[in-house]
């Protein structure tokens, strides 16, 4: 088979997941039409997925058997991770220069921080199985413990606002140092507990999806669309920035399965957490609505192009 071939296949067979995805965001669309679902619901949803069903995600993932390869594995994973985010504050720091801050901190934000956890993990899970949820999960705690740190001291301009409690407490670090130290001390979890986790963990793929679909309803989408700035944050949260993870990582001969769960995270939307922290530290916050809601739109074409080259150059 050629590799247009293959490319063609990989882009299908891709593309499907993420349409998936897009039906269940249609439907959260239609119910913040048809007010099905209102911003005080939307919140409550949201609540439930951050403080009970990432968690649960977390611990899900990591109920693997132990081995010292397989902490190797996640030690390197979080050392790319980390990489990977520095990189991206990087080329952040050096493409935007806007005089009005409230703006610059927005887009900054916009580029480094994706949806990696309400986008990705369930198409990694459906094209990657298990050892793709479980790296995505790895990147997922990373950006955790990246935002609350560098992104809540940038966005806020203020270093006071980073506090050991604000980390200690926050659900996704709980829920991924609860999952490491079950997997480290080789602690299964019995029937009885470890259900109900994996249950609550699977409504990370359509809860998600439905609050996504809801704040496309209530967007204002030219802002993102005549504005030259969101275009290239846009270009570089979507493209740049998950090309040049799969293009640096290639040559490396790092796990395959692992790279590909990373250009996913990093092929996914700008977070929702851009405007929820452009809201608490009152910067850009129509900017910020419109570029997440933007993006999101685009990824429906961004991510099955880039995760589908991706996986033809990795495998």
């Amino acid at each position: 088979m050629g590799l247009w071939a293959v490319f063609f296949t990989n882009f299908l067979s891709i593309g499907n997941q993420v349409l998936v995805l897009f039906i269940l965001i249609g439907i959260g669309f239609l119910c913040g039409k048809k007010n099905i679902i209102n911003d005080v619901a939307a919140k409550k949803m949201t609540d439930i997925v951050l403080y009970i069903v990432t968690p649960c995600v977390m611990i899900s993932a990591f109920q693997k058997e132990f081995s010292p390869e397989m902490l190797v594995n996640v030690l390197i994973a979080a050392a790319v991770a980390a990489v990977i985010f520095t990189a991206s504050i990087l080329i952040v720091k050096l493409v935007f220069h806007q005089k009005d801050i409230n703006r610059k901190k927005v887009l900054q934000f916009a580029v480094v921080f994706s949806n990696c956890g309400f986008m990705s993990l369930p198409l990694q899970k459906e094209l990657l199985g298990d050892d793709g949820w479980f790296y995505g999960s790895i990147f997922v705690a990373v950006f955790n413990i990246v935002v609350w740190t560098y992104g809540l001291v940038d966005m806020s301009g203020d270093k006071k606002q980073l506090s050991i409690k604000k980390l200690a407490f926050n659900p996704g670090i709980v829920g991924a140092v609860t999952a490491v130290l079950l997997f480290v001390f080789r602690i299964h979890l019995p029937e009885i507990i470890s259900q109900p986790i994996n249950l609550l963990a699977n409504l990370n793929t359509p809860v998600p999806m439905l609050i996504i679909g809801y704040y496309l309803s209530t967007a204002k989408l030219k802002n993102a669309f005549t504005d030259l700035s969101a275009y290239v944050a846009m270009a570089l949260r979507l493209a740049v920035i998950p090309l040049a993870v799969t293009f640096a990582t290639a040559p490396l001969g790092l796990d395959k399965t692992m790279v590909i769960a990373f250009v996913i995270a990093c092929s996914a939307p700008t977070a929702a957490t851009t405007t929820m922290f452009s809201a608490k530290f009152d910067r850009d916050v129509e900017l910020s609505v419109s570029i997440v809601a933007a993006s999101t739109l685009l990824s429906i074409v961004t991510m099955p192009l880039v995760v589908s080259l991706a996986w033809t150059v990795i495998f």
